[in-house]
């Protein structure tokens, strides 16, 4: 028996959502509970029934079986968002709602778009005079339910049609909206972007931290829920900590830990990777980000790590000391690497920034992520704070906070490292975490002798000390000639 639909002679709705998978039907239920009337429709028409008739039912959701029918169901200025797959689907969509649409309306990709891509989106669509966002969306399927953390790019003037909206629908915190302007063209996916491999981080940090706990400590999952509990409560306190007690603590039907039977190789969408990329792009040093998808990556080498690890030999993890001091030093290191996480991920934002002219508001966006989003945590109030006292900051390591902060965590992030390497154990984002730290506040690092040896195969040139914008070639050998090879980006 077909669901018998609202008339929608008259335009009413205030916003039509397209994708129908869990994240667009929850974030149609949301904005219907806050009040806007949704449009919702989906490529295989018989999900629209199917929503309306069981999720959706005794809502005032719409439901439309076609694209015309949906567009004519919207007031004006008339606003479609989509929540389908990245890449050609957006394209498509795109092109069937345009024939329909008129100068002023607005279309919003919700999903998970690659920046370039919403870049190009929104200076296509200037042309035609239809107005485009690209908003991020964080959170999952509880978030978009009940208020996930959004990231609204593209084209300024659609922002105040869309404000009342995505504000009302987001995530608070201390009463403030998780959803703000980020920027102009693909601003709003790139600080999603920057959001996931930020995300990337964290999981690996807190993987890395599980591990030693079970193979120095010797510790059972039920002892390391309370650990990670535990710390949950302090300067750790976010929504990643808080879901690794509860997987640690769930058991299996035969009462042994779940999470030991799953099998360890990570997947990945693409986002984390596509952070590192933008960061090579911009010669920004992400690099616990970029060890986080290596870490993924080596992870799915299943098969030749367990044909390696009964021919490749190393030492057997023995620990004698303190167990407490040994727990408090992963906590710090923990906490320590965090920090040089995001900020590296702050370096990236400033640099896009500056590249693409964007004005990112650096404590809106950590506000942003504050609630509704999977690295949602107390720190990031810390990051606003920072920021707010001083926009120009170019390093959160500079901030009074944070620099107290890296100090009293840097003895237990060198020693992490340290128990790992004795141990045979992986760390590759604690590794990481500490080389940064020590590189990035050396006066003095070895790239004299690199610019020597550039210079003595290639001609590369080099810059002294005293004269530093002046290149200048040396004939090291006395057989080489005097001509030097064009200058180089540093």
């Amino acid at each position: 028996m077909p669901v018998v639909r609202q008339s929608q002679d008259n335009m009413s709705s205030d916003i039509a959502l397209i994708g129908l998978a869990v994240m667009g039907q929850n974030l149609i239920l949301n904005m219907n509970d806050h009040g806007f009337t949704v449009t919702a429709f989906n490529r295989t028409v018989s999900k629209v029934d199917d929503f309306l008739a069981k999720e959706a039912k005794g809502t005032n959701v719409v439901g439309a079986q076609t694209v015309e029918e949906m567009v004519k169901s919207l007031k004006t200025p008339r606003r479609v968002m989509m929540l389908v797959m990245a890449g050609k689907p957006v394209d498509a969509f795109i092109e069937q709602v345009l024939p329909f649409l008129e100068k002023g309306d607005i279309i919003i990709d919700g999903g998970n778009s690659h920046f370039p891509d919403t870049q190009r989106r929104y200076e296509y669509l200037q042309t035609k005079g239809i107005r485009f966002m690209g908003c991020g969306v964080s959170g999952g399927e509880e978030g978009a339910r009940y208020g996930p953390s959004m990231m609204p790019g593209g084209d300024p003037e659609a922002w105040p049609h869309m404000k009342e909206i995505l504000q009302s629908i987001s995530a608070k915190s201390d009463g403030e909206a998780c959803c703000d302007w980020v920027g102009e063209g693909g601003a709003g996916h790139f600080v999603k972007m920057v959001h996931n491999g930020i995300e990337y981080g964290d999981m690996q940090l807190i993987c890395e931290a599980y591990q030693q706990m079970k193979e120095v400590l010797g510790m059972s999952c039920k002892e390391m829920a309370e650990v990670f509990r535990e710390w949950n409560k302090g300067v750790l306190d976010s929504y990643l900590m808080e879901i690794t007690a509860d997987i640690l603590a769930y058991e299996d039907t035969d009462g042994t830990a779940l999470v030991e039977k799953i099998r360890d190789t990570a997947g990945q969408k693409g986002t984390g990777k596509w952070t590192g990329i933008a960061a090579l792009d911009m010669g920004i040093p992400l690099t616990l980000i970029g060890e986080s998808v290596f870490a993924r990556c080596i992870s799915a080498l299943k098969d030749e790590r367990v044909i390696a690890s009964k021919k490749l030999s190393g030492p057997t993890p023995s620990f004698k000391g303190d167990k407490q001091q040994f727990l408090n030093n992963l906590r710090d290191a923990l906490y320590g690497s965090k920090i040089i996480s995001y900020a590296q991920g702050f370096m990236l934002l400033r640099e896009a920034a500056a590249q693409y002219k964007w004005n990112l508001n650096y404590g809106s966006i950590a506000l942003m992520w504050r609630g509704g989003c999977i690295i949602r945590s107390v720190f990031l109030g810390d990051i606003k704070k920072a920021y707010e006292k001083n926009p120009d900051l170019t390093n959160l390591l500079l901030d009074d906070f944070f620099n107290k902060a890296i100090q009293d965590s840097q003895e237990g992030m060198r020693q992490a490292v340290i128990e790992g390497v004795k141990a045979g154990i992986p760390t590759p984002c604690f590794s990481t975490a500490l080389a940064f730290y020590d590189s990035y506040r050396a006066e003095r690092l070895p790239a004299n002798l690199l610019q020597a040896q550039r210079d003595y195969f290639g001609a590369h040139t080099y810059e002294l000390l005293e004269k530093p914008g002046s290149f200048q070639h040396t004939n090291w050998t006395g057989r080489g000639g005097e001509t030097s090879s064009s200058q180089y980006d540093a």
